[in-house]
């Protein structure tokens, strides 16, 4: 796996490149949708690829589980099995574990785990996470680490990052002498929100060495501020000749300010999520398609949105489906809001290259401070 900086902003730290991998390249900085089931909900691979999606998410907690390697491994992977011909990363399952599992047990081998589908036993170990995502074909693999919630005590939150730190060489190692492929191993950088400790987990694995870094346990319940702060931080310690990935972020603006800040990479499951719960992201700021103002709407989501729904269904429509609980309100929403994301990043990367981003930045926080003032009804 090859990364490449292709462009840098004058005025921030924001910056564009290409993530050269198996199944295609990546052009930074993306946004992941989520995929934790070899499927992002309610869409198909190729409404995916019609929406413009480079690079889907999943989990491979969930997919150990159900339908398992064995399944799997017929495929030769997710590529086939799921009929997704371009990069996909797999998160390890670490915070899956810590969230789902019931009566679940953190040891220097592993995390030993109740299934939360049936309640069987099992036991991840930092090899194992990287044999199960080798399993999948996974283009870019995510070492295991130990997630921990927020707050928590400095004492709990360096623990967590000295085991994510042993697990990760075990992974680097394992991931080295058995899978050693094209495939790409990402260090996951923990540490709570203190500062010294992001740099000491920062420090520990540009040591071991990855093919890129992340920045786990953030939006994990502490404050915005916190979370920009922290990642800002820990952004400038990572190296800039690598991928720099921030886990589980965010709203449109954190995508924005990260950017901003050096990110090169994103996932997370609020553009899925708000979709099904009927909350569709705009320029000028979120719509909840289910208020009575869009009853007989006849404008489209967004009128400068290109993507399916917008072309062809009216807000009216989108309201009706969702009140009558129609299956298709979840599909034509959750088109737009991936839309949304994807155009979103795609926007900053032609910002950055024509060194517009901090106008550009500006103009989207304008905007979406708006909250459709011209449709909502007078005061």
């Amino acid at each position: 796996m090859n990364f490449q900086v292709i462009s840098n902003s004058d005025h921030s730290r924001a910056r564009t490149g290409v993530l050269s991998t198996p199944h295609g390249p990546i052009k930074t900085p993306v946004f992941m949708p989520v995929g934790t089931l070899a499927t992002v909900k309610s869409l198909s691979p190729e409404d995916l690829a019609d929406i413009g999606a480079q690079v889907i998410l999943g989990n491979a907690y969930h997919l150990y589980l159900r339908p398992g390697c064995n399944v799997i491994s017929r495929f030769a992977g997710l590529h086939r099995f799921m009929n997704w011909d371009k990069p996909i990363l797999t998160d390890s399952g670490g915070f899956q574990v810590f969230s789902l599992a019931k009566l679940s047990r953190i040891s220097e081998k592993g995390v030993t785990f109740q299934s939360h589908i049936d309640g069987s036993k099992h036991l991840l170990t930092p090899e194992k996470a990287v044999e199960i995502q080798a399993c999948l074909n996974s283009d870019i693999t995510m070492c295991l680490d130990q997630c921990i919630h927020y707050p928590s005590s400095y004492n709990e939150a360096k623990n967590a990052l000295e085991l994510t730190t042993r697990w990760g060489i075990r992974s680097k190692r394992h991931w080295e002498e058995n899978v050693g492929n094209e495939n790409a191993l990402f260090g996951i950088v923990q540490g709570g929100m203190f500062k010294d400790l992001r740099e000491q987990s920062a420090d520990a694995l540009k040591k071991i060495g990855f093919n890129g870094y992340a920045i786990g346990g953030l939006s994990v319940g502490e404050p915005k501020e916190t979370m920009l702060e922290i990642a800002d931080f820990t952004l400038l310690r990572l190296p800039d000749g690598f991928p720099k990935y921030v886990m589980g972020v965010g709203t449109p603006e954190d995508l924005v300010a990260l950017v901003s800040l050096g990110a090169d990479m994103f996932d997370c499951v609020l553009p899925t999520r708000n979709a099904r719960n009927g909350q569709l992201f705009t320029r000028y700021g979120n719509m909840n398609i289910c208020n009575a103002q869009y009853k007989d709407d006849i404008d489209p989501v967004d009128e400068n949105c290109s993507c399916y729904t917008c072309r062809h269904y009216s807000r009216a429509y989108l309201r009706h489906l969702y009140m009558a609980q129609e299956l298709l309100a979840y599909r034509l929403n959750t088109i737009h809001n991936v839309h949304y994301y994807i155009d979103l990043m795609e926007k900053m990367r032609n910002a950055i290259c024509q060194n517009e981003f901090d106008t550009f930045k500006k103009g989207f926080y304008h905007e979406r401070r708006n909250h459709l003032l011209s449709k909502l009804p007078p005061a």
